[in-house]
């Protein structure tokens, strides 16, 4: 059958309207055999004149071609030239159907042969001969033909169905080429992929056509599925091949059919040319051999089809296994009728498992030939690609073919996986057996070996694992094993690159200058620099795409945790101790007013505090900004610390072993991946150090501010002389202008972390003054109310109107301070009595660099009370009980060499008492240990019997 151009397009010509009943399915028939209506009338007539001489025999005995011979004349065409043609047909189709097929040879009658086609011979001559001789001779030769053609088809030897005698041609070839040309003309002239509405009407009517034709059930089913698959060849469309495949269930196996048709059936045969020579087949054989061959060698190398023919694959796969069901019960001949059966079924697996290894094999072949081209264009190990290659197979196969073949082979996807994983190990094994470091090759290969392993046993473990025949597949994959090869050379990389960041970190360390990378970023750039390279790390890391195991990427993430606990160390270990900050405790005096004497006659405070020019320079290097700088790179670590955290994490979930190996059932599998809980404690380490190194820079922060950058305005000035003319406003104006600056850089989450250190510290500060304030300082009871108005000042600075710490925070802070101060509202009486009652109390060390967190309570507290008070009544107490020089008699102004000359001194009274040279006193007025202890207790004893 000819294709028309076009016919997929969906675009149909209006088709004039038709007649309805049985005259219309005549007309369409004959508009769809593309027969003109000239011929169909002329054809008509020819058929009824001889029907006339014809009165009460049968009309499917009758010899069409002979009779339109007979009864059509030259003149009815329109040129001679057409009638010759005609009348040519008519006699090929006379020679086709008695002569040249004949089911019966023909050696009785060679004589009546040889006659037919002389007469043949002389019809054909007469149209070249002049009138009347040639009409004359065209007669005789007709006359004569119709005797032998009747002896011919009259031979009692033919086998009918009905078992009468078949009165039209011998052999069954042109009768059956015939109702194929009948068959056709369900097809629509105009889309040939369609059938036409009428179909079902026009096979109804083509079952008149039996009889004359020799067609039974068996012939029409087979014939029709023969019309529709080689149709669905031709256009492709889908719709036929479901039709087909339909019909062709619908074919009698041998075991279906009468005794009479079956022996009708064998009597249809034919021979064909094939390689062992000529080769006999049934009716059946010659039809269906055809379908499976070309089913066959789709399926056998199905992935050849593109995607648009995809969608047929389950009909080519139905026919295939109907034909070879059918044709089985054509050589086993037995007559038994075949029903489903275990073994029925397993030759069905059978031949699907044939199909998909063949089509594997090809299609792995294929790929691998182009891998290999492919390689040298783009400088790519062929591995790789074939790989990738190998995945969009198996990805394929599973997605379209498998899926179908399943309904006949339920182990379809694990045969068309374990062959693929079985191919490429056999191309896959020599490459491995020479890695032993990463290399270029290694790291494009292994991954994507891995990625094919991985979608392979998925697929393989996507089957019913209950059935026997899975596990046998599951068996015979030898898995890669590029785990194992992979793990030494993983964590060889993961310790160097660990090292590789740690000197990163040391060098970024060294190279710092702690400047803020901009307004924004006011973070140093040597941790923005070290994060780069922990990201740059993690993602080589990753990109590896190979099967890794949680201790492995733990170990990673633990380099990274020491490389940073290193960074936030040595952001530190820049710093100095806090106390060295502190000047030492100034000597205790006791108050006596100054007179006479002048600056010749006062002793100097011995210089035991001094700080070499060098250190004095490193503090003040160490900037409040810097310091600042310093606080906001440990803040984003942390935060970029966390990201990295939940990145590793999210990652890891992505990427780790779905399967360990592929013994191991998904249960445990899922087992194996549960260390992914590890890592809320892997970085805990990283977490304490910076917190704990933040706290301490921000101590240092606070100390360094009141302690050296405002030693003069706090430690120097405040007080001096006397609380009304060195009040506290001076030093909170420059606090503040500090603060502000501190503000402008800190970033938000760290400013009241910072600010409360700072807080803390002018509390040491404030407390430091009142105690150890030196000489110069001395206060008095009606002084109290100044200091808490002072304190009161500190406590709105820091609070700032609800804009700065919290109400609570300050208060914390202050009640301590608040407790000292209240001591100088106190009678002289009444501190020395809680003196004497804390002497009693065992002596305990105190805390001398955190004033703020002196208890008013500690005789320590209360001796250095009494040392201020400008009160002769506590003069004249330390005087006797504590041999304590006069303040009249130092001078603690500082000295521009060192800034603690001014300080030197006992600071406290457990000082005193492991001490015995502690303070300056006259030399008459040394004591050992044991009698200054036994001087303090007889003080004690003296005070409770209320003289002294």
């Amino acid at each position: 059958m000819r294709k028309l151009t076009g016919s997929k397009s969906g675009k149909h010509k209006p088709q004039p309207q038709r007649a309805t009943g049985l005259t219309g399915l005549l007309n369409t028939m004959r508009v769809q055999m593309q027969i003109s209506e000239t011929m169909d009338i002329r054809t008509r007539e020819g058929l009824l004149s001889a029907a006339a001489g014809r009165v009460s025999k049968r009309m499917d005995t009758l010899l069409v071609p002979l009779e339109l011979l007979c009864s059509i004349s030259p003149v009815e065409f329109s040129d001679k030239r057409s009638y010759l043609r005609w009348q040519k047909r008519q006699i090929k189709v006379l020679e086709e159907g008695l002569l040249n097929h004949p089911a019966f040879g023909l050696k009785a009658s060679e004589g009546m042969e040889v006659e037919f086609r002389a007469l043949l011979v002389k019809i054909e001559e007469a149209e070249g001969l002049p009138s009347p001789a040639g009409s004359t001779q065209r007669a005789e030769a007709l006359r004569a033909l119709r005797r032998v053609a009747v002896e011919l088809v009259g031979r009692p030897t033919r086998v009918d169905v009905s078992g009468e005698i078949c009165h039209w041609a011998d052999g069954y070839h042109l009768n059956v080429q015939l109702y194929e040309k009948l068959l056709c003309s369900v097809f629509d002239i105009l889309d040939e992929g369609n059938l036409l509405e009428e179909a079902e009407g026009i096979l109804e009517l083509l079952k008149s056509t039996w009889r004359i034709l020799g067609i039974t059930q068996t012939v029409h089913d087979m014939c029709y599925t023969w019309v529709l698959f080689r149709q669905f060849v031709v256009t492709g469309e889908s719709s036929l091949l479901q039709h087909a495949t339909l019909q062709m269930k619908k074919i009698a196996s041998d075991g279906e059919r009468s005794a009479q048709e079956r022996v009708y059936m064998k009597s249809l045969c034919c021979s064909v040319d094939s390689a062992d020579g000529y080769q006999e087949l049934t009716f059946l054989q010659s039809f269906l051999l055809p379908i499976k061959k070309w089913s066959d060698k789709k399926l056998r190398d199905y992935h050849l089809m593109p995607s648009e023919e995809s969608n047929n694959v389950e009909g080519i796969v139905t026919a295939a296994m109907v034909a070879r069901r059918l044709l089985a019960d054509e050589c086993d001949g037995t007559g038994v009728v075949r029903r489903s059966s275990t073994a029925k079924m397993a030759a069905d697996a059978k031949q699907i498992e044939d199909y998909i290894i063949s089509s594997i094999n090809a299609a792995y072949e294929r790929a691998l030939g182009a891998a290999n081209a492919k390689s040298v264009a783009e400088h790519e190990h062929p591995l790789r690609i074939l790989a990738e290659d190998v995945k969009i197979i198996a990805e394929r196969d599973a997605t379209i073919f498998t899926p179908i073949f399943s309904r006949w082979n339920s182990q379809s996807i694990a045969i068309s996986a374990s062959l693929l994983h079985s191919l490429y190990g056999r191309e896959l094994k020599p490459f491995l057996d020479g890695v032993s470091h990463f290399s270029e090759d290694v790291t494009s290969v292994l991954p994507a070996a891995d990625i094919l392993e991985q979608c392979l046993i998925e697929l393989v473990y996507s089957v019913d694992e209950e059935d026997e025949l899975n596990g046998c597949y599951k068996q015979g994959m030898s898995p890669y094993q590029i785990e194992a090869i992979c793990a030494p050379m993983i964590m060889r990389w993961i310790n160097n690159q660990v090292g590789k960041i740690i000197e990163w970190v040391e060098r970024a360390i060294q190279q710092e200058k702690w400047d803020p990378l901009s307004s924004q970023l006011r973070h140093g750039a040597s941790i923005v620099e070290i994060y780069r390279i922990i990201e740059e790390t993690l993602d080589q890391f990753f990109n590896f795409n190979l099967p890794m195991r949680f201790p492995q990427l733990k170990g990673l993430l633990t380099g990274f945790d020491n490389a940073l606990k290193l960074y936030s160390q040595n952001v530190v270990s820049q710093l100095v101790d806090k106390d060295i900050l502190i000047p030492p405790a100034p000597i205790l005096t006791r108050y006596k007013k100054d007179t006479a004497m002048n600056s010749f006659t006062r002793k100097k405070i011995a210089d035991t505090g001094s700080i070499d020019e060098s250190r004095c320079s490193h503090f003040n290097d160490l900037s409040t900004s810097k310091l600042c700088v310093r606080l906001n790179s440990l803040h984003y670590l942390l935060i970029q610390l966390s990201i990295l955290e939940d990145n590793s994490r999210a990652r890891w979930v992505q990427t780790r072993p779905r399967r360990s190996s592929i013994e191991e059932d998904l249960e445990s599998i899922s087992a194996s991946s549960k260390p992914v809980d590890g890592f809320s404690t892997i970085f805990d380490g990283t977490n304490e150090a910076v917190n704990g190194a933040i706290m301490k820079i921000c101590d240092f922060t606070g100390v360094k501010i009141i302690f050296w950058d405002m030693r003069q305005q706090f430690l120097y000035s405040l007080y001096k002389g006397s609380v009304s003319e060195a009040r506290v406003e001076t030093v909170i104006h420059d606090l503040d202008s500090v603060l502000g600056q501190l503000c402008d850089i800190i970033v938000h989450p760290l400013r009241d972390q910072v600010v409360i250190a700072l807080l803390q510290a002018s509390m040491d500060g404030f407390v430091r003054v009142l105690l150890d304030g030196g000489p110069s300082r001395v206060f008095s009871q009606e002084d109290s109310r100044m200091l808490d108005e002072d304190l009161q000042l500190l406590k709105d600075f820091f609070m700032a109107g609800g804009d700065g710490l919290p109400h609570g925070v300050v208060e914390s802070s202050l009640a301590p301070v608040q407790q000292i101060t209240n001591l100088y509202s106190l009678g002289t009486h009444t501190v020395i009595k809680n003196l004497m009652h804390a002497s009693e109390q065992p002596v305990v060390g105190s805390d001398s660099t955190r004033y703020g967190k002196k208890s008013a309570k500690d005789a320590d507290t209360l001796l250095r009370v009494l040392c201020h008070r400008s009160d002769r009544e506590a003069s004249k107490f330390l005087k006797k009980q504590y041999s304590l020089p006069k303040s009249a008699g130092y001078e603690d102004a500082p000295s521009k060499e060192s800034p603690f000359s001014a300080f030197a001194g006992a600071s406290s009274v457990s000082d005193l008492l492991k001490r015995t040279t502690s303070f300056h006193f006259p030399a008459d007025g040394q004591r050992s240990f044991r009698l200054l202890k036994q001087k303090i207790q007889e003080a004690t004893l003296e005070f409770k019997q209320g003289g002294w």
